[in-house]
């Protein structure tokens, strides 16, 4: 279904970045986002060559920080000469654009379909991966935390992006992030339970 060609420039040149990421962005993260785009793709009348580069594209503007990481990842597709190889001016500008769409924190609804999924490709919502990978980020970004305070981290976290009125969007509903969105919260209600977990996962990531 993929361009043979493009699948091995995606693989030997864009995977690979995401290696120097945090732990939350790796390989993993890159390959899941990509697979559950393909995914959803198959449900809407898009091109799965973009909707693919899109996946591998949308978190690489992790390597210049953070904060404006969506805008960075849309600057390096419109920058990325190799790609005219294969997608025409029009095809790249809305890559850039769904790549800049696919922020979770972002207001606004993404502009094209293909920014839609892969803003619900990237939000796989599975409670307890989302707490690991919070986790993940506080031992990479802030060493300096202890339990306690992780913890502390990962509330406040959960709360504003997860929690009712949190900051989280969904643009493809229903949807099976929906539902599990609603267990998330259900879990987040608990704090004994949440607890329990958030030791679990932190014992397991500080043994390593």
């Amino acid at each position: 279904m993929i361009e043979p060609t493009l699948q091995q420039y995606i693989e030997e040149e864009i995977i690979p970045r995401y290696d120097s990421f945090d732990g939350a962005h790796r390989r993993d993260h890159a390959e899941m986002v990509i697979r559950r785009s393909l995914e959803l793709a198959e449900s809407h009348d898009v091109e799965p060559n973009m909707v693919y580069a899109i996946a591998a594209f949308h978190d690489t503007g992790l390597a210049y920080g953070r904060e404006n990481h969506h805008h960075d990842s849309r600057r390096i597709v419109l920058a990325d000469e190799r790609l005219r190889q294969w997608f025409s001016e029009e095809q790249i500008a809305t890559m850039a654009d769904a790549c800049e769409d696919h922020r979770a924190s972002s207001k606004n609804a993404p502009r094209t379909i293909y920014g839609a999924i892969v803003a619900e490709a990237d939000r796989l919502i599975i409670p307890e991966s989302i707490i690991r990978r919070t986790i993940q980020f506080t031992l990479a970004n802030h060493p300096t935390l202890d339990r306690e305070e992780g913890y502390e981290r990962l509330k406040e976290h959960l709360h504003e992006k997860y929690d009712y009125g949190g900051y989280l969007r969904l643009w493809i509903t229903p949807s099976e992030n929906s539902r599990r969105l609603e267990e998330l919260r259900q879990l987040i209600a608990q704090p004994e339970a949440l607890r329990e977990v958030y030791d679990r996962i932190y014992d397991e990531l500080t043994a390593e």
